[in-house]
C-alpha cells in the first residue's frame, strides 16, 4: 500500500472519529432530555420566568447543540479534511 493509501486510511479513520464523537454527545443530550421529559416532569414543568418552562428552554437547547454540533464539523471538515484531501491530490 502507498504512501497516499495509507494517508487517505488514516484521514477516513480520523472523519469517522469526529463524526462518531459528535453523533453520541447529540445522542446524549437529545435522550437525556427525553428522559428528562419522561421522569422529571414536575422540574421540566418548573416557570422560570412567566411562559418559560425548563422544559421549554432545555427543548430550545437540544434545538441549537444541533446547529452547534454541526457547526463544530463543518469547521473541522473545512479546515482539516479539505485541506488534507487537496494535499492528498497533489
Amino acid at each position: 500500500m502507498g504512501e497516499k493509501e495509507k494517508a487517505l486510511e488514516a484521514l477516513a479513520a480520523q472523519r469517522w472519529r469526529i463524526a462518531l464523537q459528535l453523533t453520541l454527545a447529540m445522542m446524549v443530550i437529545y435522550f437525556g432530555f427525553i428522559l428528562l421529559v419522561a421522569y422529571a416532569k414536575g422540574a421540566m414543568g418548573t416557570q422560570l420566568v412567566p411562559g418559560l418552562s425548563l422544559g421549554i428552554l432545555l427543548g430550545a437547547l437540544v434545538i441549537i447543540a444541533a446547529w452547534v454540533l454541526n457547526w463544530i464539523y463543518v469547521r473541522w471538515a473545512n479546515r482539516e479534511y479539505d485541506e488534507a484531501i487537496r494535499r492528498l491530490g497533489e
